[in-house]
């Protein structure tokens, strides 16, 4: 089986991000969903990802708090949660809400794809 199957969902309300993002995944071997609405995040019952990149500002979204809520359910408390922030100084509050990891934009590809390849092996 091919090692790098696995599924990433990206939840960011700027197409352009998405757009990049899920290229340069689906480019690495990934299966890559996206949304650009933090509700959606929360409905997911079938097909969960095995990482989720989540924005934390999400068109009047909190994502700390789509975060706090995935953590606190037990079907989705297991997956990996990379937040991601153009405010560099986020971080400290990001991880109190329980993500496994934080990424600042502009980031660099290649510091997500160790990012994801750390948490999904």
């Amino acid at each position: 089986m091919n090692e790098k199957a696995k599924k990433i969902m990206i939840a960011d309300d700027d197409p352009g991000i998405v757009d990049a993002v899920e290229m340069l995944l689906e480019f690495e071997g990934y299966h890559v969903t996206s949304t650009v609405d933090g509700s959606t995040v929360l409905d997911m019952k079938d097909e969960l990802p095995d990482l989720l990149l989540l924005d934390i500002w999400m068109s009047g979204e909190d994502g700390r708090d789509i975060c706090r809520q995935l953590k606190a359910t037990p079907s989705t408390q297991n997956i990996p949660i990379i937040m991601i922030s153009a405010s560099r100084d986020i971080r400290a509050s990001a991880m109190a809400a329980g993500a496994d990891d934080f990424l600042a934009k502009p980031f660099e590809m290649d510091a997500l794809i160790e990012k994801i390849e750390k948490l999904t092996h």
